[in-house]
Order: structure tokens, then C-alpha cells, then sequence
């Protein structure tokens, strides 16, 4: 199972999300981050993957959740999930994202991935969860979830 990032950048009741240019979720909005690669702690990778994806320089990402994604039976991806309030730089398009900044209460849900408006809010609050979600074989419908909150790492 690949192992990868998402970072949630927050200020002032705003959340940085992206829309993703390829890959998967290619032209839904998430958070940057990306796969964790050979050698790389999740926290070296989500340093990284922010830089690479829109140009800012995160300085202190907190560890705030763990996902399992299963498309149909095939457990596939297992991601860190980390909100930083602490950060440098401005926001900047790269070939692939395109960072937007949203107020919490306009999230686009309907634009994102089915299992976000279910764990989102306890991001914005700053409490940890972990959890698993299960997909339809084709990544589109969520069939089945389990989420914990006040789980510690």
C-alpha cells in the first residue's frame, strides 16, 4: 500500500486547498501533499510536497490524522495528514495545482473527494481522528467508513 501526505494550510478561519492537475483526484480540490518516498519521514515529505506543489514553505506541520483509502478490496493508500498554521510565502500555481484559499464554511464539498465533508470540520477545530474509507472499485462513490476522533500520535 503507498504511504503519502496531505497538508491543510489554516489562517484566520481560511483553509488553502488545491485543485489537483493530474493524477489522482485530477481536478478535484485537496490538500497539497504527495507520496512518501523511500528514506522520507511523512513530516520531510509534506515539507517537500507543499514547496513543490505551490511554493510555500511550511515551517511547523502537526500530525493530525491517519487514512486508509480502499477502492473496492484493494487497500490503496495509506495517508498523514498534517494542518500547519505556521508558514511562509505566498501561494503559487505550478503544473500541478492550483492553490485557492476558502473560508471553513465554504468548503467546496461537492468539488472534493465524497469522504471530506466527514472529517473536515475536526480538522478546522483542531482535533485528531484516524480512520478508513472505502470506495467503489472505481474511486467514485464512498460505500463504507470508520472514523475515531481524539486519537493520539
Amino acid at each position: 500500500m503507498q504511504s503519502a501526505t496531505l497538508c491543510y494550510p489554516v489562517r484566520n478561519e481560511r483553509v488553502l486547498l488545491i485543485r489537483k492537475k493530474r493524477g489522482l483526484g485530477e481536478g478535484k480540490f485537496v490538500g497539497p501533499g504527495g507520496k512518501v518516498e523511500d528514506g522520507e519521514t511523512p513530516h520531510e515529505t509534506v515539507v517537500r510536497e507543499v514547496e513543490e506543489e505551490i511554493r510555500l514553505t511550511v515551517t511547523d506541520p502537526t500530525k493530525i490524522s491517519e487514512f486508509e483509502f480502499i477502492f473496492g478490496d484493494d487497500p490503496r493508500m495509506f495517508v498523514h495528514v498534517f494542518r500547519t498554521e505556521e508558514f511562509a510565502g505566498e501561494p503559487r500555481e505550478t503544473a500541478e495545482a492550483d492553490p485557492r484559499w476558502f473560508d471553513f464554511e465554504d468548503v467546496p464539498y461537492d468539488e472534493m473527494w465524497e469522504d471530506d465533508r466527514l472529517w473536515m470540520p475536526h480538522l478546522f477545530s483542531g482535533e485528531t481522528f484516524a480512520g478508513w474509507f472505502r470506495f467503489d472499485a472505481e474511486g467514485e462513490a464512498l460505500v463504507e467508513h470508520d472514523l475515531n476522533v481524539g486519537v493520539e500520535f
